[in-house]
């Protein structure tokens, strides 16, 4: 009898070990209004039912890390728990002057610029933290400058899995061959974060990363 008690007891504990689902956190990174937050949102909303936060066509939309944890993903058959972290957009410099264009007022544009110039710095310390790391570009623009290898430069350093997304594939100027040539070494996922198109590989791709962790 004690012998078949300590025998369930040791198979309870190996099983609840085993089936504990590590949560990875999978952070979402890139310059302003590529997509990010479009991405995490289509993301959370279709495993969770809710989104991660709001977006706007003015740039420094989202000036604070903001995350969802306990994601569980599910492709081909298999699931994956993530915790899921939308990053402020990284930029080298902030203006407020910038944001006068989308007409606000004065006030308000400076707050947004000193709240963004803290979110980059937010980003940045988060880094550290990641386990996985999705770079959202904007297929429409030019991939190679200063934000994007800074970005780019400091995941290598840290030797974080790096996957890049082409966003929006959808729009006529949008150019993934660009993105690749820029990046050669990496791999890249064209998508429309806005349709929801082309997610199937891009799940697979964020599987096949997280492997390696």
């Amino acid at each position: 009898m004690v012998a078949k008690a300590l025998k369930n007891f040791f198979k309870r504990i190996f099983s609840n070990l085993f089936s504990q689902k590590r949560e990875l956190k999978l952070g979402f990174y890139g310059p302003p209004n590529a997509g990010k937050t479009s991405l995490a949102n289509r993301i959370c909303k279709d495993f969770t039912g809710e989104e991660i936060g709001n977006v706007s066509k003015i740039p420094h939309e989202t000036r604070a890390v903001q995350f969802k944890e306990k994601v569980e993903i599910s492709y081909k058959g298999k699931t994956m728990t993530f915790k899921i972290v939308d990053t402020p957009g990284i930029a080298t410099k902030i203006d407020y002057e910038d944001f006068l264009k989308y007409k606000l007022k004065k006030g308000e544009a400076k707050t947004r610029a000193k709240e963004a110039t803290q979110g980059v710095v937010e980003s940045i310390k988060w880094l550290d933290d990641m386990d996985v790391v999705v770079v959202v570009l904007d297929a429409t623009q030019n991939p190679y400058n200063q934000v994007n290898i800074t970005i780019i430069g400091n995941l290598v350093a840290r030797k974080i899995p790096v996957l890049i997304v082409a966003n929006k594939i959808d729009m006529k100027k949008a150019n993934i061959k660009k993105v690749e040539a820029a990046f050669p070494e990496y791999d890249v996922v064209g998508i429309s974060a806005k349709y929801g198109k082309n997610l199937e590989e891009f799940y697979e791709s964020v599987f096949k990363l997280a492997k390696r962790v």
